[in-house]
């Protein structure tokens, strides 16, 4: 069953009722228009080797009306939004938006993976409205922890629908302009029917901090250190590598890049024009003999992934850079629920070698900030638009439910709450359809396994 000409659907086969492998659909007019296209990462389904499989959302219901799909839309270039992309895009043969930063990521990884590019892959610019088939698309620049990340305006007839993506206040981006809730202002944004928003941080009171506050805890806390210094991080937040970069040229050290990920997302930034081209990364290569006092190594690996290149320090087998006695390790990340023992195990790892550790979700100074909103920022959203409906995606339950709680306190006249395969009715009367469509996983573990689990 297909949309009618007068209604309009929003269908979530993933990443609502769990983090990650985000795939949203929208339907109208027997068209349907496609959100993202995410993984995420299980220890539990790996294979023998420790190494997490990647796991992402069966998108079967939606490949068995390929020919009804006018196109997929990547909001930004994080991997629990586009990392699908190369397994699945095969299956469904569709035009491909999204911004030039982040197409440029979808091209690296594409190529990394061995995994078809998409054609064709359309660039579009922040702010640029463009009709997607049925729908009327806006990009709507918005800040999150990856530069042009956009929140969606989309047109159809008799209905207004804003996907706000993954979001967060930052007045201090560090990379790209800032952005508040108030700036979702005027004729377009009033009388909305509805808002499909993100709900990471819904339990978190207050506000997220911003990346121009984690640059001066991270400066305050690498100046007065003598040894190696090793700083790890998310490699897809070009903000904290543009940081580094500025705090390693103010104390006088020289960044060198370990990591894959970390490196192509420095290239693809590079070419984008997000990165200053006066503080460049110098070859991983040579940092082995450089003096202590100048090094500062950004490294992947801050979820204690076996094979990263901060598991392969704490392991003393990385091939550019030894550390030990009077060094230390600055984890400019929070850890994902799930991950603590891993990164447990690698922190203990690092001390019985003399490294020192400071965890951002120890330290007093602000060394990691999260990408998305929390609750006086959700707060702030619903109080300006005041939207028709309000359906919480992008959290587990408990997450939407408060994210749920919020929008009825500040200006949503209803609020619907749901799971992946349930179909909601935008227009013209709202309403929900449980379990509408049947959903699922795809694993990949290394060593090629493709399993279907409910």
């Amino acid at each position: 069953m297909n949309p009618p000409p007068n209604a309009t659907w929003f269908l979530p086969l993933g990443g609502t009722g769990e983090i990650g492998m985000n795939l949203n659909l929208y339907g109208h007019n027997g068209r349907w228009l496609l959100v993202d296209c995410g993984i995420t990462f299980e220890h539990d389904a790996g294979s023998a080797s420790g190494r997490p499989s990647i796991q992402m959302p069966d998108p079967a219901f939606i490949v068995s009306r390929k020919e009804c799909i006018d196109g997929l839309i990547i909001t930004h270039a994080h991997e629990d939004h586009l990392g699908a992309v190369p397994y699945l895009w095969p299956q469904l043969q569709c035009p491909v938006y999204t911004t030039p930063f982040t197409a440029a990521v979808l091209r690296k990884k594409s190529a990394w993976r061995r995994g078809a590019l998409p054609a064709p892959l359309t660039e579009v610019t922040p702010g640029d409205r463009v009709q997607v088939g049925a729908f009327d698309v806006q990009w709507l620049p918005i800040t999150h922890s990856t530069p042009e990340t956009c929140a969606l305006l989309i047109r159809t007839e008799g209905c207004r629908v804003l996907h706000t993506a993954d979001w967060k206040v930052d007045s201090r981006p560090v990379v790209g302009p800032s952005w508040a809730a108030s700036q979702w202002t005027g004729l377009e944004f009033e009388g909305l029917d509805a808002v499909i928003c993100d709900s990471t941080n819904a339990l978190k009171p207050g506000r997220s901090p911003s990346e121009g506050d984690v640059a001066d805890g991270l400066l305050q806390t690498v100046a007065p250190l003598s040894g190696r210094v090793v700083v790890a991080c998310f490699a897809s937040n070009v903000a904290r590598l543009q940081s580094v970069l500025r705090i390693a040229h103010a104390v006088g050290r020289r960044v060198g890049l370990l990591g894959r990920s970390l490196d192509n997302m420095y290239r693809c930034a590079r070419a984008s024009d997000y990165l200053d081209p006066d503080y460049a990364p110098i070859a991983p290569e040579h940092m082995g003999y450089l003096p202590e006092h100048e090094v500062l190594a950004l490294a992947t690996g801050s979820q204690g992934e076996v094979g990263a290149a901060l598991h392969k320090l704490a392991m003393d087998s990385h091939p550019y850079l030894s550390i030990g006695q009077g060094d230390t390790v600055i984890f400019s990340a929070k850890t994902i629920p799930g991950n603590e023992t891993a990164v447990a195990r690698l922190i203990e790892s690092f001390e019985a070698r003399g490294v020192a550790v400071i965890h951002a979700d120890r330290s007093k100074r602000t060394l990691h900030a999260s990408g998305h909103p929390c609750r006086d920022e959700l707060a702030d959203l619903y109080s300006h638009l005041k939207p028709g409906l309000v359906i919480p995606v992008h959290g587990e339950e408990e997450h939407m439910s408060a994210n749920a709680q919020i929008a009825r306190q500040h200006g949503a006249r209803a609020v619907l709450t749901g799971a992946n395969g349930d179909l909601f009715h935008l227009s013209p009367i709202p309403g929900i359809r449980r379990r509408w469509a049947q959903t699922g996983r795809l694993v990949w573990c290394e060593d090629g396994q493709r399993v279907i689990s409910a």
